[in-house]
């Protein structure tokens, strides 16, 4: 006897055999049990879920000739023919090859036939959503009105693509993912049945490959099964090209670390061993998933399908992870992803990883948003940096700051109060520092930057403006004569939104004040005129 698949060999027979979907499986028993029995089912979810299971098991149980509380005996003439294929009412067609409206009529003249054994004639429509508007249009009439003994069955993953007016007709059932800890439970039972070992941490490896999807889940164990009688994680990794626990560790440590050189020798490695990059992308985009639910969810019931220890391992590394780098990390990857469909998967998962480790070279909204969330937590970047002025003048006098320097971070001290009126202003002009200590804010376009978003106005202000430091001080240097109208005054509204921009980039938060030229004595006109009337003798 040729070998028969696990999917298809412990497909489930009853309502009862159906695993994860108990609210549907009690509805349609207790429809059956009363005789309720509607003219077309609709079956939508996930694949894998039990949509044609249970559309071939309501076929079984309109024709059951002894039905038991609803579910169909198994045992009468009419069971052991569906079992067999044998019973010509019941028909299930593919709307993925027959979708057109030529198909559809076909089917129209044949359901005015009555049953040629059973009660009813079933007619099993997989895949619904592939049929064309046409053929839609065809069923319309067909699905509305009904002879008395048809039943339609209607199975589909895209719901979303049915017309309305289909939707409509239907009573419908939507299949759920099956919780992981169900799917275990099933795996180690076929396996006890089929003789072979499955370990805890295999079953539940399974389960977290199949994603919900009961005929995936046994798929994988199938093929486990074929290479070993004792099948552990390494036997399905193995079998599913996964990389495996250990690898995305070191991956998202190696990222965590900006470890660029390291990360590509691992996927080197990775790829030499004939792992899949798209299905690496997917585990790793996976791997920060539940990085992110393991930093946000604090209670024990994390949705994360693991091991305890695998779960430990995820809480520790995502302690070393802020909430906003988990996140920009995943849209990354998610760009990735699309990109791998057209270009060379290797290739692109190289120049991820690249970025990822490097966000300050990325142009992409992801890296932009990386560098963004840096300055707005606080985190010292590499451009947060304050330069003195190159040249010695008239203004200022170069400081003693190396341009390599980076301003420190501290915790963000007590707020302190702007006072932007004239007696601080001179305050600040004759500050106890000397003008030695006077130096360039090279990077003022990101607190510009920034305030386009928290305040638009002030920033068109400061538009082509630049700032200096001076003690205490953050002066600012611009043309535009409605900056001091702004910041003066009573409203502190734009002297504290200039003041925060400019902590979040520079670290400290300063007071502020106008940079403002100090001029020679020749340049002033009545000194240089009184200067020069030194040199006539003007008698009275």
């Amino acid at each position: 006897m040729a070998y028969q698949a696990l999917y298809r060999k412990y497909r489930p027979q009853t309502f009862s055999d159906v695993v994860g979907q108990e609210h549907i499986s009690e509805t349609l028993k207790n429809e059956l049990a009363s005789g309720k029995i509607s003219h077309a089912y609709l079956f939508t979810g996930t694949r894998g879920t039990g949509k044609t299971s249970c559309a071939k098991i309501l076929a079984k149980a309109v024709s059951c000739l002894n039905l038991k509380d609803g579910e169909p005996c198994g045992e009468c003439e009419m069971c052991r023919a569906v079992a067999n294929d044998e019973l010509t009412d019941i028909m299930e067609i593919d709307a993925a090859s027959n979708n057109g409206v030529d198909n559809i009529r076909d089917l129209k003249e044949q359901v005015s036939f009555t049953p040629a054994a059973g009660s009813y004639r079933v007619y099993i429509i997989d895949e619904v959503h592939m049929l064309s508007l046409s053929a839609f249009n065809a069923l319309l009439k067909t699905l509305e009105e009904p002879p008395a003994h048809v039943v339609f069955i209607l199975a589909t993953t895209e719901v979303h693509k049915l017309p309305a007016t289909i939707l409509s007709r239907c009573q419908r059932f939507d299949f759920r993912r099956i919780d992981s800890q169900k799917i275990c439970e099933r795996i180690q039972h076929i396996a006890s049945q089929e003789g072979f070992t499955v370990t805890d941490s295999a079953a539940t490896l399974i389960a977290s490959a199949a994603d919900g999807g009961m005929r995936d889940a046994l798929s994988i164990l199938d093929l486990c099964a074929s290479n070993s009688n004792m099948i552990d994680e390494a036997v399905v990794a193995n079998v599913c090209a996964m990389a495996g626990n250990d690898y995305l560790i070191k991956f998202a440590s190696f990222i965590k670390n900006q470890d660029a050189e390291n990360a590509l020798l691992l996927l080197d490695e990775l790829h030499n061993s004939s792992v899949d990059m798209l299905r690496l992308l997917n585990e790793l985009t996976e791997h920060y998933r539940n990085l992110m639910i393991a930093k946000t969810v604090k209670g024990d019931k994390k949705p994360i399908v693991c091991s305890s220890s695998r779960l430990k391992q995820l809480e520790e590394q995502a302690e070393s992870y802020e909430l906003h780098e988990i996140l920009s990390i995943l849209t990354a990857l998610q760009e990735t992803s699309g990109r791998m469909q057209t270009g060379n998967r290797r290739c692109e998962m190289e120049m991820a990883v690249i970025r990822l480790c490097n966000p300050s070279i990325g142009n992409d909204l992801a890296s932009l948003e990386r560098r963004i969330a840096a300055l707005e937590y606080g985190i010292p970047a590499k451009t947060a940096t304050i330069k003195p002025q190159s040249e010695k003048s008239d203004n200022a006098v170069v400081s003693n700051t190396d341009e390599d320097d980076e301003i420190p971070l501290p915790e963000p001290p007590e707020e302190i109060t702007p006072q932007a009126t004239d007696e601080n202003i001179a305050k600040a002009k004759n500050d106890e520092n000397s003008p030695d200590d006077v130096s360039k804010v090279e990077n003022w376009e990101e607190v510009i930057y920034i305030l386009q978003s928290t305040c638009p106005l002030i920033a068109g202000v400061l538009n082509g403006s630049s700032a200096y430091i001076k003690g205490q001080y953050l002066l600012i240097d611009t043309q535009n004569s409605q900056f001091l109208a702004l910041v003066r005054g009573s409203n502190t509204l734009y002297r504290d939104q200039i003041r925060n921009a400019a902590q979040k980039v520079l670290g400290v938060a300063y007071k502020l004040g106008p940079y403002r030229t100090a001029k020679k004595a020749e340049d002033d006109p009545l000194l240089a005129l009184a200067e020069k009337l030194k040199n006539y003798d003007i008698n009275n």
